[in-house]
């Protein structure tokens, strides 16, 4: 039978694809409000600047390497370059009722979200022209074996029967293991652990959070690259383990002292992390359990990561690296191909086998990630420089790396 072009199914990729892309500018949003009003302009050029340079990336090669010809099931190659015969026709291998160019698109946007996710690690002292560097690199040397690895036709872990439907793995976990390595590499913040660094604007923050619920809809919604029954359900078990993390961690937060706004905004998006490798094989109530348990991951790594005195910024290991974690085992004990037949059944409908590729999924992507990522966090260090001067960072990064400042009131 030859595959056509479903009308309904590109509807909503192309759509999914927009949702994504909200979702990048929604992270500067997010991480803006956290810092002090002298580095909100530079954090939020930190996500704009990924949208810029990775579209470009992508279509020159970083796709080809993702889901290009397999070469010993390790990296893609590059017979797509420059999208060359990369057409209109339908790619039967990863999505047969859309054209090429429409798969490649709604990639392209998770491409472009996940090295952004990283920025909240080193904002406040990164040095714009070494952060470009590490875009590229990080990009091209981290993420895109990696997205073969698990969603590219030939890929060891998709062949060993990994499951990702959305990006935990792929996304979250790689930014959440590479911004602790960059983090233990770039100096820390000038009078870190010693001066009050609170959140410059908590109303950013709070609508970067609910920005990214909304956009988060065509991240899981969209993976099932069609307008179908599974695309529903992703949505609503996203929206329902976001609710469930969102509340969860507003509680854990009252015992302490009172329900902070910006504690509700994490929480949600560590529900929304959580669910994205699970939203395409778990059922309901698996996704509140989920979602519940990801607020007190990542709150619990919050507290460890200050014990430790890691000056990573905005704690992306514990709410992306960790909760995406906890999202992939997950998919390996919730998992029943009741919900998806394309996918497999978790340990506790009868396949343990699940937990534990999913548990070689997540350990493989962490040590690469931050092996990786530390390697050339380092190289730009030494070559270059990746944090700014102490006096360069006492006067903004607004000022010092774009020679601009917040003039309107927020």
């Amino acid at each position: 039978m030859v595959n056509t072009v479903n009308a309904g199914d590109l509807t909503w990729v192309l759509l999914s694809s927009s949702l994504v892309m909200l979702m990048t500018p929604a992270v500067g949003l997010f991480y803006g409000g956290m810092v002090r009003r002298k580095n909100v302009l530079s954090t939020i050029m930190l996500s704009f600047t990924a949208l810029i340079l990775i579209t470009l990336q992508w279509v020159l090669f970083g796709y080809s390497l993702s889901f290009g010809p397999d070469i010993g099931h390790w990296i893609g190659s590059l017979d797509w370059f420059g999208l060359n015969n990369v057409s209109r026709e339908l790619p039967a291998e990863y999505a047969p009722t859309i054209p090429h160019l429409a798969f490649m698109l709604f990639q392209m946007k998770f491409a472009i979200i996940a090295p952004a996710l990283i920025s909240g690690a080193f904002v406040e002292r990164i040095r714009f022209s070494g952060y470009i560097v590490f875009l590229l690199l990080w990009s091209t040397l981290v993420y895109d074996p990696v997205a073969h690895w698990v969603w590219g036709v030939g890929g060891w872990l998709r062949d060993l029967g990994a499951l990702d439907f959305a990006g935990g793995t792929v996304i979250h976990v790689t930014a959440g293991a590479s911004a602790l390595a960059v983090a233990l590499v770039i100096r820390k913040r000038k009078g870190y652990g010693r001066i009050s660094m609170e959140p410059g604007n908590v109303l950013l923050t709070l609508l970067g959070a609910i920005l990214l619920w909304f956009g988060w809809f065509g991240f899981n919604g969209g993976s099932a690259l069609a307008a179908s029954g599974l695309a529903v359900h992703a949505i609503v078990v996203t929206n329902v383990a976001t609710a469930a993390a969102a509340l969860m961690w507003m509680i854990l937060g009252w015992r302490r002292s009172r329900p902070s706004v910006i504690e509700a905004a994490t929480g949600a998006v560590a529900g929304l992390v959580a669910i994205t490798p699970a939203c395409g094989y778990i059922d309901i109530f698996s996704a509140i359990i989920t979602g519940v348990v990801a607020s007190i991951v990542a709150y619990t790594c919050i507290r460890l990561r200050n014990a430790w005195k890691i000056d990573e910024s905005l704690d992306v290991w514990a709410c992306h690296g960790m909760a995406g974690t906890w999202g992939a085992l997950a998919t390996g004990l919730f998992a029943s191909k009741a919900i998806n037949p394309a996918g497999a059944d978790g340990w506790l409908h009868g396949n343990p086998k699940l937990f534990f590729v999913q548990l070689i999924s997540v350990v493989v992507a962490t040590a690469f990630s931050f092996s990786m990522t530390y390697l050339i966090a380092k190289l730009i260090n030494h070559y270059g420089q990746l944090s700014v001067g102490l006096a360069e960072e006492e006067v903004g990064l607004d000022i010092s790396q774009h020679g601009e400042e917040l003039s309107m009131v927020l």
